[in-house]
């Protein structure tokens, strides 16, 4: 049994959910979030109650790959309600002297130590705030969210010996030591 799976979703009120075959519905006044899950995985829609449950075959219950469908598809619903109503959200700190960023129309341009300034088209349903050296990037999907941050890090991944580079806020960096000369 997948202890994550069998638990169910509970959905606050302002939340609307729908099940039509394998496609799940979230949304609220935010906005709405939709995915199609996999067809060994069954979803339940009470109304009544207000939770989403997720259930599999019994005679499947010994499959270990269903049984991890099972709980990959509660955790993905259940992200889905807490984006609609909370939303999702990353810091990127931009460590460096010189190093820059700025949101320009569709696109975050980032100065961070090469020649030309590296444009990075920011997705649909993902907002972008910079203050100072502070790149914050907002959603409702959590995929999406952490996609564009892990994007916009590998421009510039901080490196170990002045912590230069573009990092997570709760970050820490291994600081190596350098040459030491005798």
């Amino acid at each position: 049994m997948s202890r994550l799976g069998k638990q169910p979703i509970s959905v606050p009120s302002g939340v609307s959910v729908d099940v039509k075959g394998r496609t799940v519905t979230v949304s609220s006044s935010a906005g709405s979030l939709s995915m199609e899950h996999r067809p060994e995985v069954s979803v339940q829609w009470a109304p009544d109650d207000k939770e989403v449950r997720v259930a599999i075959d019994p005679a499947d219950e010994k499959n270990r790959q269903i049984r991890a469908y099972w709980g990959l598809t509660r955790s993905l619903i259940a992200n889905m309600v807490e984006g609609v109503t909370k939303g999702y959200n990353k810091t990127l700190e931009v460590v460096g002297v010189g190093y820059t960023a700025v949101v320009s129309g569709s696109n975050l341009d980032l100065k961070v130590g090469y020649a030309n300034t590296i444009r990075v088209p920011i997705p649909m349903g993902v907002e972008v705030e910079v203050e100072r050296q502070f790149i914050r990037i907002k959603g409702m999907d959590k995929q999406n969210v952490g996609q564009f941050a892990a994007n916009v890090r590998a421009v510039r991944k901080p490196e170990p010996y002045k912590g230069k580079g573009i990092k997570y806020s709760d970050e820490v960096v291994r600081r190596k030591q350098g040459k030491v000369g005798v």
